[in-house]
């Protein structure tokens, strides 16, 4: 285990603990840092079914939306059922083999866009007043601790899947229950980024693994900026009127 990888992970989720915009702290969230570490430790190709991984993140916050929003549970038992649902599309995937890159990198875009559509369709309820913190920091920084090194030892075992398990999520969902909603689909727009992230890790994985990380945060950058830009527009618009 890599106490770099959970003092990363505690760092991802004590910072999204502190925004209060659910808009940032899914752009926070996104950020494919604990990727960066998973890369760096592992030597890992990346293929198609990494890709699908980014699929599986976004189940994850949707399985724990549902199971805590429309049924009810506890969010720490809907947590688990979005860990489970997670670990199960991992197993699926590493029993199949590595996926062709192109190929699932071309299914995963027409997902993302018909999920996009249809969420700009849906309108949801109001976002609720930001989660209050009810522990005291000290005592709520040892338990992002305890929970972060739980997960990193969890992530370890995932061999391929690895690279997009999500360590920080397990924590931020629960962080984040009250809006898990708004959360989830701002997340759901910038996890094309990680898309990106990944795409240019395996473009440039030819070279040394310097040029691959390079690669892989300038297709995150290019993408991320690409998603924003519309938002920007729209606002500088209504500024000027």
């Amino acid at each position: 285990m890599s106490w770099g990888t959970v003092l990363l992970v505690s760092a991802v989720v004590w910072l999204v603990t502190l925004i209060r915009s659910v808009r940032w702290r899914a752009f926070v969230y996104s950020l494919p840092l604990p990727m960066t570490i998973a890369l760096v430790g592992a030597d890992l190709p990346v293929d198609g079914t990494q890709l699908l991984g980014v699929v599986g993140l976004n189940l994850f916050f949707v399985t724990v939306t549902v199971a805590y929003h429309r049924f009810g549970l506890p969010i720490l038992l809907a947590d688990l059922l979005g860990l489970g649902v997670y670990l199960a599309l991992s197993a699926l995937l590493l029993r199949v083999g590595p996926l062709p890159f192109a190929p699932t990198l071309g299914c995963v875009l027409v997902l993302w866009l018909v999920v996009m559509r249809w969420l700009r369709r849906r309108v949801g309820p109001p976002a609720p007043e930001p989660t209050r913190n009810a522990l005291p920091a000290p005592l709520r920084l040892l338990v992002v601790l305890a929970g972060s090194t739980v997960t990193v030892l969890l992530g370890q075992q995932l061999r391929g899947m690895v690279v997009t398990f999500p360590y920080s999520g397990v924590l931020v969902a629960i962080e984040s229950r009250r809006d898990l909603a708004d959360f989830s689909r701002h997340f759901a727009a910038n996890s094309l980024a990680l898309v990106g992230f990944l795409a240019g890790y395996h473009w440039f994985g030819d070279g040394t693994r310097p040029v691959a990380l390079a690669g892989a945060w300038a297709g995150y950058g290019v993408v991320a900026l690409l998603i924003r830009l519309p938002g920007w527009r729209r606002s500088r618009l209504a500024t000027s009127h």
